[in-house]
């Protein structure tokens, strides 16, 4: 092996020191390490937490006494040895343990560092000093020695897994430093070399703290940055800057729920403040109450609440002060005087109003619990195979959605049910309160007697916990027998059309009887030849289009077509007859409607003019010749 492959931090010097043979170094391979707590929290203890020479502690549990301390007494078993590991001037630690560590300290503070290794290690820095190197077992011999400036500082003789520890003071100039562990042995064939300022310190680097050293302490006072405040469907212990902790939820709080915000006040070394006084207040008579951890607060009883707390974790439970009555909220919460969070908060009321749209037409004999899908899928984008006839959105006293999947049911108005329409039914009920979606309504049909016909019908909704029942406004039920059996006509919105125009036909269908068709049945397969006129919603009818065969009609039996004007190459100018043809009437004819097109040019032609010349030129002949005789005259 060539001198290239010495490690980087081994003198020169130290080849003529070392007898012959090849010069060779056992290294340890990275592991991954364990997360490392924040200033003031408990130490991380060893073995169990870390990896052999793959992890570098501070102390961070809380200190008081006025001075750095590590644990000095050698013993058999590094369990529970990190008691003692007590940094002074600790104000902020990151989560991680390995070479990308960051650390905030007072100047001239002391960090108690400490790991587990099983080889020879030392810790190295750019400045400050090391004093009180110490181990878990003791090798026999003085093995823990110093560099001149007290920069360096190593342990030998390591072969078994040991606890190593030091303590680092920090300059007394505000900057910043760098703090690391390494690793290692230094073997020249089987005689171990031991690392010093001459032979050269432990090359494999297995941990690095970037020490910023402050002339005084910014902590204890709340900082925004690290701090974190959201909004959920529950309480929840979470953790300033980690994941998505300060996002609101967007769940949408429905009657008798509490929302919740579950805050996190740390201070500008992201450390968390320590208790206070904290405040909440809440607008237009929402109540709400302080609680801790992940556990939560019990429902409140007024728009203000004051507690002594942490501001770890803590959580505000915000509910309705008048039971079933829709409550907008803006939430306040101050620590120390100082405003923290604001959040506005909805919570949906009971149910206090039901409407009814996009009624269709059942078929005669028809039952609620038929398929109705098509009519729900061209009205709102949902197919929904029960009946789906017309739909209902419940709103509360403030106008919001109010989801109806619970806390109730619909029935029919009794009162309103005839022999021509015997029940009605809600047979989707709303799952969602948010607006846009389809699925904030619910859906339901009625069945229908043998005849055509129609009843103005109600539909009601009765909350379970109240029994109070909410009555829609009438609407019309109709009855009818289906296009398959009845015939249709073709109307065409005008007479004429220039080229460019839009033009709007108009397809009628009639039952057998002469009624409006149903929504129920479809109007199958149809052809359409309308010279230079392009159907624009071949979905809705026109050309072989698969879903114009399945197609129903609106309410009143009708579906209005939209075509252009005129192809990629123009028009011609002229009067002309169509052909419209439906497959499933049964009484169905083709239907020829007569249209008139023009190009809607004011050009005038060469032979309008020229037409006109000689008209001119006749008439003012005649007007010479008139002239000549009166002249003659005289």
């Amino acid at each position: 092996m060539s001198k290239t492959t010495l490690r980087k931090r081994i003198a020169i010097t130290a080849a003529s020191a070392l007898v012959a043979g090849v010069l060779s170094a056992v290294v340890t391979a990275p592991i991954a390490s364990a997360n490392h707590p924040a200033a003031g929290a408990a130490n991380q203890k060893l073995p169990t937490g870390g990896t052999i020479n793959g992890s570098l502690f501070v102390g961070t549990v809380s200190n008081t006494t006025g001075a750095a301390t590590v644990t000095t007494t050698a013993a058999a078993t590094i369990a529970n040895w990190d008691g003692n590991m007590k940094s002074l001037g600790l104000l902020s630690k990151d989560t991680s343990s390995g070479t990308a560590q960051t650390a905030t300290v007072l100047a001239g503070g002391k960090l108690a560092l400490y790991a587990h290794v099983s080889t020879a290690a030392a810790f190295t820095t750019s400045g400050g000093s090391f004093s009180d190197t110490t181990m878990s077992a003791n090798d026999g011999t003085d093995s823990r020695q110093f560099s001149a400036d007290l920069k360096s500082t190593w342990t030998r003789n390591i072969t078994a897994a040991t606890g190593i520890a030091t303590i680092w003071t920090a300059p007394s100039t505000a900057g910043t430093y760098t703090v690391a562990l390494y690793t290692g042995f230094i073997t020249s064939g089987t005689t171990e070399v031991q690392p010093n300022t001459t032979n050269g310190l432990p090359d494999d680097l297995t941990g690095a703290i970037t020490v910023t050293v402050v002339a005084s302490s910014s902590g204890g006072a709340y900082s925004a940055a690290y701090s974190a405040c959201n909004v959920a469907p529950a309480a929840a212990a979470i953790t300033a800057g980690a994941g998505t902790a300060g996002i609101d939820n967007t769940v949408v709080f429905t009657n008798g729920d509490s929302a919740y915000i579950n805050f996190d006040l740390n201070d500008a070394y992201n450390a968390n403040l320590s208790a206070g006084n904290l405040v909440v207040t809440a607008t237009s008579g929402a109540v709400v109450n302080i609680g801790t951890g992940a556990s939560g607060a019990t429902a409140g009883t007024s728009s203000t609440d004051v507690d002594y707390v942490a501001g770890t974790s803590a959580t505000v439970r915000v509910g309705q002060g008048t039971s079933g009555a829709p409550v907008t909220t803006t939430v306040t919460i101050t620590y120390n005087g100082t405003t923290v969070c604001t959040k506005t908060i909805t919570i949906r009321g009971a149910l206090d109003k039901i409407t009814v749209d996009q009624v269709g037409v059942q078929n005669t004999s028809g039952a609620f619990s038929d398929s109705t899908a098509q009519w729900s899928y061209q009205n709102t984008g949902l197919w929904l195979t029960n009946g789906s006839l017309f739909r209902v959105r419940g709103i509360d006293s403030a106008g919001n959605v109010v989801r109806t999947d619970s806390g109730g049911t619909f029935a029919a108005v009794a009162s309103t049910l005839t022999t021509q329409v015997p029940a009605l039914a809600v047979n989707t009920t709303a799952s969602t309160n948010t607006a846009s979606s389809m699925s904030s309504y619910a859906y339901g049909s009625w069945n229908c007697g043998a005849a055509a016909g129609q009843s103005s019908v109600k539909v009601q909704w009765t909350e379970t916990a109240t029994g109070k029942v909410t009555t829609s406004d009438a609407f019309t039920a109709r009855c009818a027998g289906s296009a398959s059996g009845g015939s249709y006509t073709v109307s065409m919105d005008k007479a004429a059309y220039n080229l460019g125009d839009l033009a709007k036909v108009t397809v009628s269908f009639v039952d057998s009887n002469g009624n409006p068709a149903n929504t129920v049945g479809s109007i199958g397969a149809n052809t359409w030849n309308l010279p230079f006129l392009t159907g624009v919603d071949l979905a809705s009818g026109l050309g072989a289009n698969a879903a114009s065969s399945t197609a129903v009609t609106a309410a009143d039996g009708k579906i209005i077509y939209t075509l252009t004007v005129g192809t990629t190459t123009g028009i011609t100018a002229g009067t002309y007859t169509g052909i419209v043809d439906f497959s499933v009437p049964a009484k169905g004819t083709k239907a020829t409607p007569t249209y008139k097109l023009s190009t809607g040019s004011t050009d005038v032609s060469f032979t309008e003019v020229l037409k006109s010349v000689v008209a001119l030129i006749a008439s003012i002949n005649k007007q010479i010749a008139a002239l000549q005789k009166l002249i003659l005259r005289r």
